[in-house]
């Protein structure tokens, strides 16, 4: 009998998850930062069980060993010579053992060593037949968290950098570095900020541009900006920032503000500022967000400026809601967007990056139950995560600079921002996580809001993409999926930095470059690789660049509108940044 057949007693629904488990799953996750033991092993033992009854790779690898021995050998024997060539190079980003210093006698065959080591170990872990993908990855990610936990110039007797400046200062930069691990140590038990992120306090220093929140409920705060020029373009603006940050990282300090940057352009701004959760929020759902979020804002702006479209700008997370939004909103003829831009913003979720090695079955529910506990996920879990997927410049390097060099990186808004930590509710996140990631539900067509399926290809609006080179939380081939998607001219843009600091970045900052190309609807796509070999590099910040598309789409200027609409509902609450922001 089919599944279709079969009556409708007859199917038992699944039992709920049993306290007991919950409670044994909470006391692991707090010993393993959240990381499923269960998922860590199937991944191991796919990849050993494999490895075992593959003979042909086995000896592959003893060759490898032989062979790099062998070299090893050769170049131990002429590493005293000046002119000895190296028997491997790094790879193209690793740039630790770039200095004279490590090119000299003994500490050459020190790092050659490493390399070679490292080399094997990226062979053993990959190519194994059989070994299911997701199970190949995490091992290998694994296997590289031990390798740059164990190299070289982690440690003061194997660096040779160290040990000069440590001979230089007389060992004043340990005396530092020890004072620096235990203020830091102090810091991280009683949850205070880094060192010099109290100079940063939003509304004194950062998300200082004017503005009134002229809107308030239980999950946001609607923030409407001051106009800064006579006249403004007739199209407002709303900002959708992803509820996993605070909103003022598009509001820090004036000179890297995108918000003031929009005003001083002649727009009239709203931002969305997410109440950070508790316990009491654990049952928002992902359709709460898209409601009292997205919608709710709409509402108010209609009424402050009404009959105007609205240009949509989602970030992150809140893109993706951004467009969940407009999908449902096309479903229903409802025609108030004018158009979306959508900053590092994934809508399929099936190629997600090294992200994707902390989602899968064992992990999504072994976070299900150490949310259960407190209602919500705790933004240092994901914070460790994210450092996690570059441990290199995030963990290692950070801790030698600081706790063997001695020296602290000076703070800036970016960096005080990023550590002003938000959570997650229960239910919205597990939501997020199973329907977005695991079953990629609005790639695929099948998410419902209202009861109704919608997807991308729905929406008639011109949409202006960014991504980001090194992006890690929503790499940029991810992001430019959304080409396949739409049925919309897509202005793809592709910026360097990463998945902050690449947003971030005004018109006078250096070092900036961008690629950009627009796919029409009936043309075929450029594939992710011909668009980085096709699309010619241009220097500079791309904000100017988003600004012209974005006035090509807006119309001619007109008086500004009132601040606030009372007479509607909308009167103005107090000052931005308004209070969800300073909620801890």
């Amino acid at each position: 009998m089919s599944r279709a057949t079969v009556p409708q007693q007859d199917i038992n629904p699944p039992d709920p998850p049993s306290p007991l488990d919950r409670m044994v799953r909470v006391a692991i996750g707090r010993a393993t930062m959240g990381l499923s033991p269960a998922a860590l092993q199937l991944a191991y033992l796919d990849w050993a069980v494999h490895l075992a009854s593959s003979p042909g790779k086995q000896v592959q690898l003893l060759d490898k060993v032989l062979r790099k021995a062998g070299r090893f050998a050769q170049y131990s024997l002429h590493c005293q010579d000046a002119d000895a060539a190296p028997c491997i190079q790094p790879l193209p980003n690793d740039r630790r053992f770039e200095g004279d210093e490590w090119q000299q006698w003994p500490f050459n065959l020190v790092y050659q060593s490493f390399l070679l080591t490292q080399q094997w170990w990226h062979n053993a872990t990959t190519g194994v037949r059989g070994v299911t993908p997701h199970h190949e990855e995490v091992v290998n990610f694994l296997g590289r968290q031990v390798l740059d936990m164990m190299s070289p110039n982690n440690y003061l007797l194997t660096n040779p950098e160290l040990l000069r400046q440590t001979m230089d200062e007389g060992g004043a930069n340990l005396t530092r570095g020890a004072r620096y691990f235990w203020e830091d140590v102090q810091r991280s038990i009683s949850g205070a900020s880094p060192p010099g992120a109290e100079h940063y306090v939003p509304g004194e220093n950062v998300a200082v541009t004017p503005g009134k929140v002229v809107y308030r409920n239980r999950l946001m705060e609607l923030i409407q900006y001051e106009p800064a020029t006579a006249r403004v373009h007739p199209e407002p603006v709303l900002i959708v920032p992803a509820w996993i940050m605070k909103y003022y990282i598009l509001d820090l300090s004036p000179e890297n503000s995108l918000v003031r940057y929009l005003v001083e352009q002649g727009y009239t701004v709203f931002a969305i500022s997410w109440k950070n959760p508790d316990q009491g929020d654990r049952d928002l759902s992902l359709d709460d967000y898209r409601r009292s979020g997205v919608m709710a804002a709409l509402e108010a702006i209609n009424a402050i400026v009404p009959e105007k479209p609205v240009h949509g700008v989602g970030y992150c997370l809140g893109g993706t809601l951004l467009m969940i939004a407009a999908a449902a909103m096309a479903r229903k003829k409802d025609e108030r967007l004018a158009s979306l831009t959508l900053f590092a913003a994934q809508a399929d979720f099936s190629e997600p990056g090294e992200l994707g090695l902390f989602i899968d079955d064992s992990q999504v529910t072994f976070l299900d139950d150490i949310m259960w506990e407190t209602g919500y996920l705790d933004g240092r879990r994901m914070a460790g995560a994210f450092q996690l997927l570059r441990s290199q410049d995030l963990v290692w390097s950070t801790s030698v600079r600081q706790y063997l060099q001695g020296e602290r990186y000076p703070m800036n808004d970016l960096m005080a921002w990023n550590a002003d930590a938000t959570r997650l509710p229960y239910r919205m996140h597990s939501e997020y996580l199973q329907r977005l990631y695991l079953d990629n539900e609005f790639a695929d067509g099948v998410f419902e809001v209202d009861d109704d399926a919608v997807h991308l290809s729905d929406v008639k609006v011109p949409f202006f993409v960014v991504g980001t080179e090194k992006d890690h939380v929503a790499p940029w081939p991810s992001v430019y999926k959304i080409n396949r998607m739409a049925r919309s001219p897509v202005t793809f843009l592709l910026t360097n930095g990463g998945h902050n600091a690449g947003i971030v970045s005004p018109p006078d900052h250096p070092r900036r470059r961008y690629r950009v190309y627009t796919h029409q609807p009936d043309e075929l796509m450029l594939h992710a690789d011909d668009f980085m070999e096709q699309t010619p590099v241009q220097e500079g910040s791309w904000w100017p660049e988003w600004l012209s598309w974005l006035q090509a789409r807006s119309g001619n200027k007109v008086k500004p509108p009132e601040v606030g609409v009372p007479a509607a509902g909308y009167a103005p609450l107090y000052d931005a940044p308004g209070k969800y922001v300073h909620k801890k």
